[in-house]
């Protein structure tokens, strides 16, 4: 099991991001259009920069649903490969079974 302070941290952050999803978006926009005066540019790039760093899409990592460990973590599932592997010796994943030799 995770640390509950790392798993209410990354929770914390993926507020953020939806929060600041499209406020980030446009931003990011406007500092990005060739054809807007510099001066406009700029200070939609010292807004961005404003925004909280957790708001930002690229600080989220992706954690397991049960036990909120962050490595090996299988995008599909939504699960580490121990909580994957748990379920399927369990018998819980339909058409999944634990290989033996």
């Amino acid at each position: 099991m995770a640390k509950k302070a790392m798993v209410e941290r990354e929770r914390k952050r993926q507020r953020l991001v939806a929060k600041y999803a499209t406020k980030r978006a446009e931003l990011k926009a406007i500092a990005a259009d060739a054809e807007r005066p510099m001066e406009e540019r700029f200070k939609a790039n010292l807004k961005l920069a404003q925004l909280p760093r957790n708001s930002s899409e690229t600080r989220l990592h992706n954690r397991c649903q049960l036990t909120g460990r962050p490595k090996a973590y299988y995008r599909k599932l939504k699960l580490s490969r121990i909580a994957l592997r748990d379920l399927a010796s369990k018998g819980q994943i339909p058409g999944m079974v634990k290989s033996s030799w």
